[in-house]
């Protein structure tokens, strides 16, 4: 029975897969899911106790995460066919864990989300891809990745104490003597031993570990028990504020989640398609705008229930890599991140100082994007700078793009390259002096 039951499925996987046409099967999809699960499963411990800083119901935040990430990784797997996983960008989940500092309702953040989410559907179904594509200057794109990078690693950082506001407003070390430093410097050390040793899901080992030292040091509070039922969505769901997020002022923060969902969605697929050899000779992808339109349809769906930008995870590219080449393994990573909602109380248990040296990392990381820059250009690389330096001078990604795309068309002008700078852009250009002059009128 049990051959025929194994069976029985090898045949429906095959029909609905296509595994031998891909060069695969299913011992290999299901072990290759398993590997994407392990590297991306972080964000259960992660994305939760960010958004609790902005008051969201972390228990909710949880379960919603859980039922984002199966529907929309799900979605993606049935229509595309494709080992690509989603969940919460980590720069937008960035974002929302900041509105006290920002000055924003959580209401109207995930009210611009759903609007930036339309735009992306939109864009996506029109088969407008190519001409957005094209819109915005390849610096631009990269200096707000490069600036959004070392904010969330400042986030990181902040969480462990190892870094505080000074008297003087400037930014010091902390007290290295306490516990959560102890042990952020500990989650810190292990990531980078771990990745330097190219360990599979080496930031959720960082996480496991470090939030066991907690347990004796008291930071780590023990569940009553570790099987409960998930928390509940229903205050989570509808809490946004489109008008209020259609106000001239929350523009340049439109573009803050647009451009990283987009291009992020953009330059992972791709990347991952030319891992696994599937880029024509154009270097296009068939069937990515399948992908974009699951993409883009996810971010709506997640506005409705606080979650951040839904988009398509890097951590794919760990499936990939062990062979995932169809959406069996994207299916297979969804049934996993199902399980974990009979086991919520261990992912709350996590502290916020034992996935701070993970949102450090990762913040780090994304400074890999810079290295693309034209550096021998001083019109495109100077405007790079800017947008990383006042991102987080000010504390602020909104201020470091408005200031990056001012001097980015200021230089272009000066230098007399006006006809090479995109049309749109001089009309971003303007919403980012009206975003300058509402904050210093």
């Amino acid at each position: 029975m049990k051959d025929q039951g194994d069976s029985s499925f090898a045949s429906f996987a095959e029909r609905r897969f296509h595994l031998k046409e891909n060069g695969t099967d299913v011992k290999t999809e299901l072990l290759a899911g398993l590997t994407t699960f392990a590297t991306m499963s972080y964000v259960l411990a992660v994305v939760p106790n960010m958004l609790s800083k902005s008051g969201i119901d972390k228990a909710g935040a949880l379960t919603a995460l859980i039922l984002m990430v199966v529907i929309c990784s799900g979605a993606m797997a049935i229509y595309t066919n494709r080992p690509f996983c989603l969940a919460p960008g980590m720069s937008s989940v960035a974002i929302i864990s900041n509105l006290d500092s920002i000055g924003m309702s959580v209401e109207t953040a995930f009210g611009i989300i759903f609007i930036e989410g339309v735009i992306f559907v939109i864009i996506s179904f029109a088969g407008m891809r190519e001409i957005i594509a094209k819109a915005i200057p390849a610096s631009v794109k990269i200096a707000l990745s490069g600036g959004i990078g070392l904010w969330i690693s400042l986030i990181g950082l902040k969480s462990g104490g190892i870094v505080v506001a000074s008297a003087k407003n400037t930014l010091v070390f902390g007290n290295l003597h306490t516990a959560k430093a102890f042990m952020f410097l500990i989650g810190f050390l292990l990531i980078l031993i771990f990745e330097a040793r190219k360990i599979k899901g080496s930031m959720l080992l960082s996480i496991i570990i470090v939030t066991l030292i907690g347990i004796p040091l008291q930071i780590t509070k023990l569940p009553t028990s570790f099987f409960n039922a998930p928390g509940s969505i229903v205050p989570l769901i509808g809490r946004l504020n489109v008008m209020d997020a259609m106000k001239p002022e929350y523009f340049p923060w439109l573009l803050t989640f647009f451009v990283p969902d987009f291009f992020g969605t953009m330059g992972i697929i791709l990347g991952i398609a030319n891992q696994a050899g599937w880029l024509d000779q154009h270097g296009d992808m068939d069937g990515i705008d399948k992908c974009f339109k699951v993409d883009s349809s996810s971010t709506v769906l997640g506005s409705f229930f606080c979650m951040p930008v839904m988009t398509t995870y890097l951590e794919s590219a760990s499936g990939v890599a062990d062979g995932g080449r169809t959406g069996l393994t994207a299916l297979s990573t969804c049934v996993l991140f199902a399980l974990m909602l009979l086991f919520t109380p261990l992912a709350l248990m996590v502290p916020g100082v034992a996935t701070g040296p993970v949102l450090t990392i990762i913040g780090f990381q994304m400074l890999t994007s810079m290295r693309a820059i034209d550096y021998t250009d001083v019109t495109e690389f100077l405007p790079a700078f800017i947008a990383v330096a006042m991102t987080v001078l000010t504390y602020n990604i909104a201020n470091g793009m408005a200031l990056s795309i001012i001097s980015y068309l200021v230089m272009k002008i000066a230098a007399g390259k006006a006809k090479t700078v995109p049309a749109a852009m001089y009309g971003i250009g303007a919403c980012m002096l009206f975003y300058m002059w509402m904050i210093i009128k």
